[in-house]
């Protein structure tokens, strides 16, 4: 009676059953992820892989339940993912950022140019190169968007889709690690040098906020002398981001410095700037002096320096110097902590809710000035799950509308991954200037990407388990994976080569643009294992934003061209 209830709730069907089966998939996934052979582990995607093992010894889960379960799992990993890269999204299109994008563009294409050649050459269907495709660059938002696009055109799920997926996946995780060690043999790099070279550039030299003291000369700045100008007319002279916090006069009495103080020679300034521009902005004023920041406090007790946190929403999008923080508590803010970044804390930065702002002032000015930002840690703990669900229903919003194109059978749609991630991009960079609360923990946020992102690689494994095996044995399984080696490896060392010959791209930075073109977890840690160094992680981060981009809508591409 017991085994026969126990049986039944595995086997049957329902929610409680649906609930079990997950549950043990992402159970068993998540610990054999943290499994690692030779240094290297398939993480999160062996849920997918249980789920396909479960599935082929009849562990099913109805199919509307299963659907929703892989949809909503889908949409909270794009939502997630839109969040996190959304403030960097502009970014990374600057300077540098341009020819990297660029390389992982081409990169994207040629993968996708590889996957249709193979299709043509050997009548393997689209779709299933789809898949192989799209497990070859380990990308899974790719993978569910075209999962979702066939659902919308046809009313039914492909199996293939996710077979494909599970065929190239694991040696799609060696391949991008490979072609790093083929370019790395074939240029014969030396990683100290490569460090060097960027350690050298201006371009990776720290832009951390430094603080240091200056005396104050008759010096010039671009023919203009220092000695009786005012501190604002030195940032319209001098052009740098420099913020001066303090001052001290010949006489010993310091003051809070404003734009309208006024320098004379003998005065001590305590400069907070870039650690890359301090030192110039420094010795054009005067000349450094050692003199830290505990002597300055032990000069003028009325002073004091403390962290303010900001909790308001009313203060999201607003800038330094739209808030006239010292004309109203003088108070100067003169870092910013963001996301485990330092920023020097000039007067066109819009502030954001969770920022830490590193302040100069009176004890009573710094607290009214709290009592403005809010400075409440409680308030960060509570998620804005409201905003997070609005975001989500917006992006379905646009997702479902209908876009005509012509040559297109049908209209296409952006679908649950493309609107829901577009729709996050955006609030992400321009949710700070509508007033539009965009805060969410690093945790919270990786918490709701990695429950979605388990249920959806959950779902899809349970639903192609019932076919893997066949098509492994007896449909000739094995070149799908061969092709997916193909389509891993071609535009990665096509690219690499050409971007180390043409625009000289520093090594480190060249395989931290491979790991973020292909969106590779794993790949990230393994090109920081070669660098020693968070050199790879810069170059992953300028591209992953436009490349999950891409992946999302090119995967909807090559359905709209299947179908």
């Amino acid at each position: 009676m017991v085994l026969g209830w126990f049986g039944q709730l595995f086997m049957n069907q329902g929610v409680a059953h649906a609930v079990i089966v997950l549950s043990i998939v992402i159970t068993l996934g998540v610990l054999l992820g943290k499994v690692k052979v030779g240094g290297i582990s398939l993480g999160v995607t062996w849920v997918l892989f249980v789920g396909i093992i479960v599935s082929h010894f009849g562990m099913r889960i109805e199919p509307v339940t299963l659907g929703f379960v892989k949809d909503f799992g889908l949409i909270l990993f794009v939502y997630s993912v839109g969040l996190s890269v959304g403030p960097n999204f502009v970014s990374s299109f600057k300077k540098g950022g341009l020819a990297l994008n660029g390389w992982a563009t081409l990169i994207v294409l040629l993968s996708c140019v590889c996957a249709y050649a193979i299709h043509r050459i050997t009548g393997t269907s689209l779709i299933t190169m789809t898949g192989v495709l799209y497990g070859a660059v380990t990308n899974t938002p790719g993978l569910g968007a075209a999962q979702q696009t066939i659902a919308d055109a046809t009313g039914t799920v492909d199996p293939s889709l996710a077979i494909g997926y599970a065929m190239a996946y694991p040696l799609g995780v060696l391949g991008i690690i490979f072609s790093m060690l083929i370019l790395k043999s074939v240029f014969k790099v030396k990683i100290d040098k490569e460090t060097e070279k960027l350690e050298s550039g201006s371009s990776a030299k720290m832009t951390a906020p430094r603080t240091v003291t200056v005396e104050v000369s008759d010096s010039l700045i671009n023919g203009n002398l220092v000695n009786g100008k005012t501190i604002g007319q030195l940032h319209s002279i001098n052009q740098k981001q420099f913020v001066v916090t303090r001052l001290c006069r010949p006489n010993g009495t310091v003051v809070l410095a404003s734009p309208s103080t006024v320098l004379n020679a003998g005065d001590m300034m305590l400069i907070v700037a870039a650690d890359s521009e301090v030192d110039e902005i420094a010795t054009s004023m005067g000349k450094i002096v050692n003199m830290d920041i505990k002597e300055w406090e032990s000069m003028d007790k009325s002073l004091i320096s403390k962290r303010v946190m900001v909790t308001k929403a009313s203060i999201n999008g607003r800038t330094i110097g739209q808030l006239n923080l010292r004309t109203a508590y003088g108070v100067n803010v003169t870092r910013i902590l963001r996301s485990g970044v330092d920023i020097v804390a000039t007067p066109n930065i819009a502030l954001q809710v969770g920022d830490t702002l590193v302040t100069v002032g009176s004890e009573s000015g710094i607290k009214q000035m709290s009592e403005v930002m809010g400075n409440s840690l409680k308030k960060l703990w509570q998620p804005n799950v409201a905003a997070i669900f609005l975001g989500i229903a917006l992006g379905v919003l646009l997702g479902s509308l209908p876009f005509k194109f012509p040559g297109m059978p049908q209209p296409v749609k952006l679908g649950l991954a493309g609107g829901p991630l577009i729709i996050a991009i955006l609030i992400g960079h321009f949710g700070n200037k509508i007033h539009f609360p965009t805060y969410t923990t690093e945790s919270a946020n990786l918490m709701l990407r990695e429950v979605g992102i388990c249920l959806f690689l959950a779902a899809v494994g349970i639903g192609a388990g019932e076919k893997f095996v066949d098509t492994l044995v007896n449909h000739q399984g094995y070149m799908l994976i061969g092709y997916g080696v193909i389509i891993t490896l071609i535009p990665l060392l096509i690219v690499g080569i050409l971007a180390r010959l043409i625009t000289k791209t520093n090594y480190l930075t060249l395989i931290g643009m491979i790991a973020g073109s292909t969106t590779d977890p794993p790949a990230l840690a393994f090109s920081g294992e070669i660098a020693g160094n968070s050199y790879p992680a810069v170059g992953y981060a300028t591209v992953y934003p436009l490349t999950m981009f891409l992946r999302v809508l090119t995967a909807q591409i090559l359905i709209f061209m299947a179908i």
